[in-house]
Parts: C-alpha cells; sequence; structure tokens
C-alpha cells in the first residue's frame, strides 16, 4: 500500500514538472496576419505577403552612402517569420544608428501605417516612438518573467508536499518494522493461556507492550452482540478464539473503568471472565477502543437458558459457580499486593457468561466500585450509567442506598443475584415438565420498563418473581426457592452474603453427587 502511494506521489510531481514546463515555453500565440512587401520575394504581384503562425510584419529605414559622399533613405517592408528573432530584430541597433526597424502583428497590412524617423543628434540615432495608440510593445517578456516566477513557486510547493507524504509513508513502514519485532515478545508456539500463566503472576492479564501486540493482530470474525455500550465480536489471533469488545468513543470511560478494573492485582479467577489485553486502534478517520477477553462459544446465560433444559445438576453447578464468581468479586485479600473489594453494580443473566464446561463467569464490569480499606472510601465510576432496571434493588429504585457505604452496594448485588438465580432455576426439569425461559417479573412488566414502573411493582406492590407450587414437591428447587426470597429481601441488611449463599450452594451440590442415583 505505502509502495503504491510512493508511485502516485512521483507521477503527480512529474506531471507537475510537464506542466510547468508546457507553459514556461509555450508562448502567445498569434494568427497569421497579411503585410506590405517592397521588395516583395517569392510572393504574388499584389504586393502583399502573409506571415506564418507567431510571425510579424516590418518596416526598415536605412541610410546608404553615395559615392558623392552624399546619404540616402531606403525604405523596405516585408514579412518577418518567428525562426528569425522578431525580439532582437524589431528593436533599434544602437551602435550603427544607420538602420531603424519596427514591427506589428495587429492586423492585415499594419507595416504601412509604422512612422520610422531618425534622431536629429548625431551620436544618438535612435528611432522615433510611434503614436502610443498604434504601437502595441510586445507582452513576451514579461509573460515569460511571470511565467517563470509562478511556476518556480509551483515546483518548491509540490516538491514540498510529495516530500512530506512520501517521508510520512517511510516512517509508517518502518512503524510497521518496529510492530512486527514486538513479535519477539510472544514466542512462536506459546498459546494465550500460557503466556497469561508465565507472567508476572498478579492475574491482571499480559504485560503491556504483550497487550499492544495482540491487539494489532486480531482478526475479527463476526458480531456476536450488541448493546448502549457498542459491540462485541468474535475474533482470532493465531487460530484461538478471544472476544473483542469493541466500545463506542462516546463510552470512553466505560472502557477506561473496566480496563483499570480488570487489570486489578488478583482479580483473575475460573468464574470471572479472562481478561486478555487493551488497547486503542486509530484507524484515520475513527477510534475504536478494544477490550479482549476469552471467548466463550456458549454465549450468555441469558442466551444459554433460551436454548437449553437443566436436571437438578446443571441447575446446582451453573448457580454455585457464579455464586463463586461474585463472591470473588465481592471478597477483600488483605497483602502488600492484595485485591480490594469490588461489587459489580449491574448483575443479571446477560453479563454472565456459560462456559464450555457447563459453569458460569461473570463479566462486564464496566460499572463496577471498589472499596479502599486504606481510605475506607468507595471508588465509583464517573460515568452517569445505571444498572439494568429490572434487576434494580428496591433501595436504588427509590434512591435510598446509602453511597458512602460499600455494603450497600453488595447488598444491591445480592438482590440482582437472587433474581438471576430464578431465571436459572426456572429451566430446571421437573417430572418432565420445565418452565420457559423468562426475565424476571415478566407477568408485572414490559420488556422495557421504566424506573416508574419498576418502583410500583417492587416497592409499592412489593411483589417479587412468583414461585411455582410444582418447587415445593422438589428438594432441590424447594431451597433454591429460600435461597432466592433471602436474596430479594426488601430489607438490604437482612439478605444473604455472596459468600453464604456459596457455602450453602457447594453443600447442596455436594449432596447431590453423594446421593444414589
Amino acid at each position: 500500500m505505502a509502495d503504491l502511494w510512493s508511485q502516485k506521489c512521483y507521477k503527480l510531481y512529474f506531471l507537475s514538472l510537464f506542466y510547468v514546463f508546457h507553459l514556461l515555453f509555450i508562448t502567445e500565440e498569434t494568427v497569421a496576419v497579411r503585410c506590405y512587401c517592397d521588395p516583395c520575394h517569392h510572393s504574388n504581384t499584389n504586393g502583399t505577403c502573409e506571415t506564418v503562425t507567431d510571425g510579424a510584419c516590418y518596416a526598415t529605414i536605412s541610410l546608404t552612402l553615395l559615392s558623392d559622399n552624399e546619404e540616402q533613405e531606403r525604405h523596405t517592408w516585408g514579412c518577418l517569420a518567428p525562426h528569425e528573432g522578431t525580439l532582437f530584430q524589431c528593436e533599434p541597433l544602437p551602435v550603427l544608428h544607420r538602420e531603424v526597424t519596427q514591427c506589428c502583428k495587429e492586423g492585415d497590412l499594419c507595416n504601412l501605417n509604422l512612422n520610422l524617423t531618425f534622431a536629429e543628434s548625431d551620436n544618438a540615432s535612435k528611432y522615433e516612438d510611434p503614436d502610443p495608440e498604434q504601437r502595441k510593445e510586445s507582452p513576451t517578456l514579461m509573460v515569460l518573467l511571470i511565467s517563470l516566477t509562478v511556476c518556480l513557486v509551483f515546483l518548491i510547493a509540490t516538491f514540498v508536499v510529495v516530500y512530506h507524504r512520501c517521508r510520512r509513508q517511510q516512517l509508517k513502514r518502518k512503524q510497521l518494522l518496529v510492530d512486527c519485532e514486538h513479535e519477539t515478545f510472544i514466542p512462536p508456539g506459546n498459546t494465550l493461556h500460557s503466556m497469561i500463566d508465565e507472567s508476572s503472576g498478579s492475574g491482571s492479564g499480559l504485560p503491556l507492550i504483550v497487550q499492544r501486540t495482540i491487539a494489532k493482530q486480531i482478526s475479527l470474525v463476526r458480531s456476536i452482540g450488541k448493546g448502549r455500550f457498542g459491540e462485541v465480536w468474535k475474533a482470532k489471533w493465531r487460530g484461538e478464539n478471544v472476544a473483542v469488545k469493541i466500545f463506542f468513543t462516546t463510552q470512553e470511560q466505560s472502557w477506561f473503568r473496566e480496563t483499570e478494573l480488570y487489570q486489578t492485582v488478583l482479580l483473575r479467577h475460573d468464574n470471572i471472565l479472562g481478561f486478555i489485553a487493551a488497547d486503542i486502534k486509530g484507524t484515520g478517520s475513527w477510534t475504536q477502543l478494544y477490550l479482549i477477553t476469552d471467548y466463550h462459544e456458549n454465549g450468555s446465560l441469558y442466551d444459554y437458558l433460551h436454548l437449553h433444559a437443566l436436571d437438578t445438576s446443571e441447575m446446582l453447578i451453573l448457580a454455585h459457580s457464579a455464586a463463586c464468581g461474585l463472591s470473588h468479586l465481592h471478597v477483600e485479600i488483605a497483602g502488600t499486593r492484595g485485591k480490594p473489594a469490588i461489587a459489580h453494580r449491574d448483575v443479571k443473566s446477560k453479563n454472565i457468561l456459560v462456559r464450555s464446561n457447563g459453569t458460569c463467569c461473570i463479566a462486564d464490569l464496566g460499572l463496577a466500585v471498589r472499596y479502599v480499606s486504606e481510605t475506607n472510601k468507595v471508588d465509583i465510576a464517573s460515568n452517569t450509567r445505571c444498572g439494568t432496571k429490572r434487576y434494580m434493588a428496591p433501595e436504588l429504585l427509590q434512591e435510598t442506598l446509602n453511597e458512602n457505604h460499600f455494603d450497600s452496594y453488595k447488598q444491591a448485588d445480592m438482590y440482582s443475584f437472587g433474581l438471576v438465580l430464578w431465571e436459572i432455576a426456572r429451566r430446571c426439569v421437573i417430572n418432565g415438565v420445565v418452565f420457559d425461559a423468562e426475565l424476571p417479573y415478566y407477568e408485572f412488566v414490559s420488556s422495557d420498563p421504566s424506573i416508574e414502573d419498576m418502583k410500583k411493582v417492587v416497592c409499592v406492590q412489593k411483589l417479587r418473581p412468583s414461585i411455582p407450587e410444582e418447587w415445593a414437591n422438589q428438594e432441590y428447587l424447594n431451597i433454591t426457592g429460600k435461597l432466592m426470597g433471602e436474596c430479594w429481601n426488601p430489607s438490604p441488611a437482612a439478605r444473604l452474603t455472596c459468600l453464604r449463599l456459596k457455602k450453602t450452594l457447594c453443600k447442596i451440590l455436594d449432596g447431590l453427587e453423594e446421593s444414589p442415583k
């Protein structure tokens, strides 16, 4: 591409040179005119001759010395060809002062109207200027000078533009070579997960220089989802599947926040979406904000539940693994390189992905908040986005949440997680019967409810998703239903913690595995 552009640059430059020389050496052309001639050479008897293109008519007066030392004037008229040098022959001869010649091109027989006289001075015999109205000076010299000046300026400007464009292309090629040299940071044969495992051990993805290298080598395959933040693509890197979340430029704060949180020390966990790299790619006309993560073929929990009916074991594994991921976010790990406590703030089935082994991982940390224990402050995102209305806790709908108390955010997460548990449990087969996959409160509100709609249902009417009567006759669904009720309790302080929920689900799962088939 760069070589093609260089060829275009040089073509433009040489075309400019041709244009300049064309202007420089093509003088003003005139049409042929008829002139009076005497004596007439190679002409008819009518006493006229005809010039060729760009020729001129001339008239000459000269002094001839006779034998008795007397001078006699001699007049001649005729046609002058352009190759005979009209610029010099039509000027007086300052040395001899014995001959005066004038030329004209202003119409047929114009040389009959030329007034030729000698000056009276003996030392400076010059011809007398004709009448200004009759004589028009040739603009050839002035045209040449102006054309030369303009062409020189044009040539210099063209050269500067061509030089800078070609130089810029050379720099781009050098940058590409530098980027290729960065391949040394990624030895052939290494996989993404092996490189992550061999990195600093912080669990915050790859080293930054390797992140930029991978981002430049990503090949987008197809779009797999869209949202308010941007678009998610399935992509390839060295034959490996990865997911690329491309943010709108208006969502730069969300991209920065999510990248910052994913790079938190010790965040990496089996049940949290694996972060690979983040980069900003400029394509000239627009900017793309990349967040590159692990790719999971099953997609989100929301999509998975619409396509799969679950048995009791699958239901508990999905619920327990999702609780493990959320619990790891919520917990604070003390130490020199510890992990802060993080609240998700947008827990829902579309933000939980299903891995190939049937477990869940938590995704989308764009709204998450951190608790800084050293300062006892909540580090909240600066963007104005709020969580999904359908999954908002009552205190969020009523705007009574204590923003300075970090536990308030974790309790709001648990309310949302209770609704996710309800979605999972609905798809569990009971005596050969399974309920359709539905969103929470589907029977009370529309597909896109407003905050006022949710506030009326959740806070005023104090409704919750209905628990089917069939669950009471199934041990594990009955227990799961009770856990949901404790998660979406109207009082935030009375809700289960995620750690408690995880341990309870773990016991239920262990009991299921130990029970006879």
